[in-house]
């Protein structure tokens, strides 16, 4: 069964940075892409950023200049460097990524999954 593992949460003062990181892990066949996104209190969640496997990058246009998307092919990872953060950044963030795993019958599943979230707080 695949899996994707957020990390990297925390409480960070205004200005400061952090860096996410979210592992896939199970009977992956591919990762077609990977992508971040956050829910505030109260609000919808929300793009952050996602990377296809072309190597592109795609950025909400409010956050493009302060956050940068990266992969580790080799080790199914994504990471969110996070900088010049901001009370308005206090969110939930989740990682998804488009999979394709080999089932145990031995079939391809292509699905989207999402990781549990991990907490950014930034207090103003």
């Amino acid at each position: 069964q695949v899996q994707l593992v957020e990390s990297g949460g925390g409480l960070v003062q205004a200005g400061g940075s952090l860096r996410l990181s979210c592992a896939a892990s199970g009977s992956i066949v591919s990762i077609k892409a990977m992508g971040w996104y956050r829910q505030a209190p109260g609000k919808q969640r929300e793009l952050v950023a996602t990377m296809p496997s072309g190597g592109s990058t795609n950025y909400a246009d409010s956050l493009k200049g302060r956050f940068t998307i990266s992969r580790d092919n080799a080790k199914n990872t994504v990471y969110l460097q996070m900088n010049s953060l901001k009370p308005e950044d206090t969110a939930v963030y989740y990682c998804n990524a488009d999979i394709t795993q080999i089932t145990r019958s031995g079939s391809w599943d292509r699905r989207v999954y999402w990781g549990q979230g991990t907490q950014v707080t930034v207090p103003s």
